[in-house]
């Protein structure tokens, strides 16, 4: 449910040109208009984000698309439809009047309806697109809770509405509908195998398969050809930076394998622990990581937050399971990692 006055009072925000905490399905987003370079310009700078990474435009309803994109394939219609609103943003060629700042320069604009009421009730009263990263500092680990973007921001931001905690936890499954080979591009709740079922047999060979070790590969070739000015079809997307999600805390995954063993070299005190099961004899800061994708995506940042406030020396994160259902998980705590200097 939501409180009408508080909507009302958010899309006036909006609407002025100021920043709004906006809780959605995944995280909570810094949002501000969408088409204005000033309060974009907002964003960057509470974020500290770089100016050529783009942001998200969120709109209420699907027909709103053509208002941000054109050349719309198909295929991208097909998946709107399926998951629609819900945690999936899509890349496709920006409308003329899209700015800059929004799309990071590029020729690309990513695209998304919420499925989170607050979230929903906001964009219908704002009645235009609202560009909304992730509420945190960037590179830092995302917010689920308004609690935690108050933490972040404190009175930089002008207002946050209080959804309650993410259902899903981590950032939106984007794909690629615009380069000519549809391809995911950060993984998410929306897996490989749910857009296959979406868009049919006769459409499966226009997907590329993600795989996180490709993906990693591809980013540093991107970052490569873009220093010699060599133009490139991949987008640049958000969190697809090698470092990102960390907390200010040292982060190492461990192989279930080896977590005993690393656990055993350090002094109970130097650690906090996130793992399915508590390591034998350990008596420190542990906390149980859940047992399936969609628990432990749900869990995850509140998690990295509340071991990071511990101020221990040390984050071991039991590395979870591979497989389609984990890439999202795998993706942000990999990103996370190599934020804290260890490279996974």
């Amino acid at each position: 449910m939501h409180d009408d006055m508080l909507i009302a009072q958010a899309a006036a925000v909006l609407k002025a040109g100021g920043l709004v905490g906006m809780p959605t399905e995944t995280v909570y987003g810094l949002a501000a208009d969408a088409s204005s370079a000033a309060a974009i310009a907002r964003i960057y700078a509470a974020k500290g984000r770089p100016s050529d990474h783009p942001v998200i435009v969120h709109l209420a309803h699907i027909e709103q698309i053509k208002d941000w994109a054109i050349d719309i394939p198909e295929e991208a219609w097909v998946l709107a439809r399926a998951f629609w609103p819900g945690p999936m943003t899509l890349i496709l060629k920006r409308a003329a009047h899209v700015l800059d700042a929004v799309t990071g320069g590029q020729d690309t604009v990513g695209l998304r309806i919420p499925s989170h009421p607050v979230a929903h009730a906001l964009l219908a009263a704002f009645g235009s697109g609202v560009a909304a990263p992730s509420a945190n500092k960037f590179g830092r680990v995302s917010p689920t809770t308004a609690q935690h973007v108050r933490d972040e921001f404190g009175d930089a931001i002008d207002l946050v509405l209080d959804g309650g905690a993410s259902e899903v936890g981590i950032e939106s499954t984007i794909i690629d509908c615009a380069s000519g080979r549809m391809r995911i591009l950060r993984p998410g709740a929306i897996t490989m195998e749910m857009v296959e079922a979406a868009l049919g047999q006769e459409r499966v060979a226009v997907m590329e398969q993600y795989d996180s070790t490709k993906a990693k590969i591809k980013e540093i070739e991107r970052r490569a050809l873009a220093r010699i000015g060599v133009k490139q079809d991949a987008p640049r997307v958000s969190g697809s930076l090698d470092a990102h999600y960390a907390p200010r805390t040292r982060l190492q995954l461990v192989p279930p394998h080896s977590l005993a063993e690393t656990v055993a070299h350090h002094a109970p005190r130097e650690l906090a622990v996130l793992s399915r099961e508590r390591p034998a004899g350990f008596d420190g800061e542990w906390r149980q990581a859940a047992a399936d994708p969609a628990g432990y995506a749900r869990e995850l940042y509140a998690r990295l937050r509340e071991l990071d406030k511990l101020n221990t020396e040390l984050m071991l994160i039991e590395a979870p399971p591979q497989g389609p259902e984990w890439d999202g998980v795998n993706d942000r705590l990999r990103r996370a990692a190599f934020g804290s200097g260890d490279v996974v």
